[in-house]
């Protein structure tokens, strides 16, 4: 532990002095990761009291351009929808999905050398993952409805709801995952994705998987 009349400088020195050695075959032993984290976050307090989406550009900008973390280049996107949905701009269950919108955006304007043409990719990269979005809900409700048509007339202790929640819950599931979700044999779990009509995406005889696709 550093002593706290210690200078910050002095301090992080020493701390980094102890620590193990990356690869030189893996790291640039010039890339002060520290620092640039330090810059990124002083970035992210200057924009504190600015509109959540405007901040969120500015945010993904000093991420893309300062590269924090030389291997963990995606982790600045999640950290960008953490913050949105932070100050509530999502809902609480929901991580904005920024990479499916900025795809959808020419790569020499999000790298434009004009920061200004980046920040307005990015906040239309953020109109198209939001419109994504509400395309994926609207699927998932549709089927939602077309597998509650299904139920109409089942008993009371029927495992068919459950079903329809841990399918709407999860890209894929398994018959393990049934079974272990719904608390019924594998036999049962076979039998349950059958009278739901589940669609098989593995194409396999086994080890199989089913989802809404």
């Amino acid at each position: 532990m550093c002593s706290t009349g210690s200078p910050l400088r002095r301090c992080r020195d020493r701390n980094r002095s102890r620590r193990p050695k990356k690869n030189p075959l893996l790291y640039d032993p010039d890339w002060d990761e520290e620092e640039r984290l330090s810059d990124w976050r002083a970035v992210l307090n200057r924009n504190t009291g600015q509109p959540p989406v405007l901040s969120a550009a500015l945010l993904w900008d000093a991420w893309e351009t300062k590269e924090p973390l030389q291997h963990l280049p995606w982790l600045g996107h999640l950290l960008v929808g953490a913050m949105l949905r932070q100050a509530r701009k999502t809902s609480a269950a929901h991580l904005v999905c920024l990479n499916t919108g900025l795809r959808a955006i020419p790569r020499e304007r999000r790298r434009a050398r004009d920061r200004t043409a980046r920040l307005i990719g990015f906040l239309e990269g953020v109109t198209e993952a939001a419109g994504a979005g509400l395309k994926e809900h609207d699927r998932l409700m549709l089927a939602r409805e077309q597998m509650l048509r299904r139920l109409r007339g089942r008993r009371g202790n029927s495992k068919l709801p459950q079903l329809v929640d841990l399918v709407l819950a999860r890209p894929l599931v398994s018959s393990a995952m049934i079974e272990k979700d719904l608390k019924v044999t594998t036999r049962g779990a076979l039998n349950l994705v059958a009278e739901l009509g589940l669609r098989e995406i593995t194409g396999r005889g086994r080890y199989r998987a089913w989802g809404i696709l």
